[in-house]
């Protein structure tokens, strides 16, 4: 194996991880949301809210390690790549070309890390509403 190869490889590999995680983490959040909007529609005890809601907390404040670690190890072969890109024609060289072209809100990350901060947000806001309504402040 080569060392063209051997990043390649690497870079693949933790970008479909990364992809991957994300999609396991919306499809986890929506049977989570699914189940504080049920417990609010049937008028289950606030508790449950509670618990709801530190899950969602829960998952997020994971995927969002789980996130930081994958764009870690991403960024691990870049250097690499750039290296071996600068070989290339200037039209082949993607990791330049996007480095240089993109802003900080057009990346996978910035989505990612707004969708999870999101789910941070609404879990905090059902457990504080939750142990609202269990104490009668509301």
């Amino acid at each position: 194996m080569n060392e063209q190869q051997y990043l390649c490889d690497h870079y693949r590999f933790n970008a479909e991880q990364r992809l991957k995680a994300f999609n396991f983490f919306v499809v986890l959040s929506m049977f989570a949301d699914g189940g504080i909007f049920t417990a609010v529609e049937k008028g289950f005890h606030p508790l449950i809210l509670v618990l709801l809601g530190g899950f969602v907390v829960i998952v997020s404040a994971v995927f969002w390690v789980m996130d930081m670690r994958s764009r870690q190890l991403l960024n691990l072969t870049v250097p690499g790549l750039r290296a071996i890109e600068a070989q290339l024609p200037e039209p082949a060289r993607i990791f330049t070309r996007d480095l240089n072209n993109q802003g900080r809100c057009i990346r996978y990350t910035f989505a990612i890390r707004a969708l999870i901060l999101g789910q941070f947000i609404c879990g905090t806001a059902v457990v504080v509403f939750g142990l609202l309504a269990c104490f009668d402040v509301i």
